[in-house]
């Protein structure tokens, strides 16, 4: 069946659909990773994107029990060069296919994912559309509205040379879009009440460590209790009293969806629990909340840092890692006060891949130590954070 890619300014992409027959709305980005799509898929700081893979094979090695990142997948699309629909590998329990279908998530193959990418780091990112070619007005006006309305897909379509029924249909939803207002996904992820997990293989039980999950990556939590920690995971609207009243150890801000400023909650949270003096660690939203919580600025990046292959140095010992990461926002260097270092930067662009408080037990990065793109040598983050625990 051929389905359709519209951006919001008026770029048309057609291609073939797999997955769920369905139409959705998000933000169209890109990951550069080689595998790890069933990570991608599953990581709740994709929530409310549609994501398209530079690297064009994907679903070779199909979909396993073991590797998902959280409870289901987060994506409002998936586009891909060439999909397998035959995986080989000893784990595999369903194609990438069937895991979509069953999950409602449309997908598209066979589309020009180079000049999707290029047309992106050229633009900037975009809102889109994402549906299969049987869906008219009625159809994608329902499902707009059950999709929570996440983007508003304004301006004009630019859509010459099309078929009349396609551009009929483009333009038409294009009108009924308007009404809808960009909504904050960061609540849509999060745990509704808190839970307790134990150090893992018979370890005996370490510091008290809460997790605020603004959309945890379930690897962060394995770690945290294979080094020993006792981990409680709560919802991203827990206040800092709630938070103290567990009298942890240390509280790790976790990553998550969207821009940092829609937040304040979770930033006013983290003001507090500085103030008492609780060591604190942030991964990739953590990191920019703790930011503006310690009085910085934000800004969005023009198509954001995602895949497995970002460089980052370490500014305190020199060393070169090769990163995971998922976000589209940083941190401005230029805000952050003189009692705030700079500790990891990307070397792509320089951006801010880390910071800690001079002054306070506050540390935080960018990307995904958690990750593995290969090397696991981004733990010492986690044994960092650990030291400062039991001290």
């Amino acid at each position: 069946m051929k389905s359709y890619l519209v951006l919001e300014d008026g770029t048309v992409f057609q291609a073939e659909a797999f997955g769920a027959p369905s139409l959705n709305v998000g933000e169209v980005v890109f990951n550069t990773s080689m595998t790890g799509y069933q990570e991608i898929l599953t990581d709740p700081s994709y929530a409310g994107q549609i994501v398209t893979m530079t690297y064009p094979l994907i679903g070779n090695y199909g979909i396993n029990p073991e590797d998902f990142e959280s409870r289901q997948p987060f994506v409002r699309g998936f586009v891909v060069k060439e999909l397998c629909s035959d995986p080989s590998h000893w784990q595999a329990h369903r194609s990438l296919n069937d895991y979509l279908t069953k999950n409602g998530i449309p997908g598209l193959f066979g589309l020009d994912t180079r000049a999707l990418t290029r047309h992106l780091r050229v633009e900037g990112t975009l809102r889109g559309v994402l549906a299969t070619a049987d869906y008219g007005p009625a159809e994608a006006n329902q499902d707009l509205g059950a999709n929570g309305g996440l983007l508003a897909l304004a301006g004009q379509w630019r859509v010459p040379h099309l078929p009349p029924a396609l551009r009929d249909w483009l333009m038409e939803l294009q009108l009924k879009a308007q009404q809808f207002v960009l909504s904050r996904p960061v609540l849509e992820v999060t745990t509704p009440t808190a839970y307790h997990l134990e150090p893992q293989d018979g370890r005996s039980r370490g510091p008290k460590v809460v997790v605020v999950d603004f959309g945890v990556k379930q690897n962060i939590l394995r770690i945290l209790t294979s080094l020993g920690c006792q981990v409680t995971v709560v919802p991203a609207t827990a206040t800092a009293e709630e938070i103290l009243a567990l009298e942890p150890a240390g509280v790790l801000l976790s990553n998550g969806p969207g821009d940092p400023k829609d937040v304040p909650e979770g930033i006013a949270t983290a003001r507090i629990l500085m103030a008492a003096g609780i060591p604190l660690y942030g991964i990739c939203l953590g990191h920019q909340i703790l930011g503006l919580a310690m009085g910085g600025n934000s800004f969005k990046l023009k198509f954001g840092h995602r895949g497995a292959n970002h460089p980052v140095k370490d500014c305190l010992s020199g060393r070169i890692y090769i990163t995971s990461q998922n976000h589209g926002y940083s941190l401005d260097e230029s805000t952050l006060p003189p009692e705030v270092m700079v500790t990891h930067r990307n070397l792509n662009d320089n951006t801010v891949e880390g910071i800690m408080h001079t002054q306070l037990p506050v540390w935080s990065v960018q990307y995904h130590p958690e990750a593995s793109p290969g090397p696991e040598d981004s733990r010492y983050l986690f044994d960092r954070f650990l030291t400062a625990l039991v001290r």
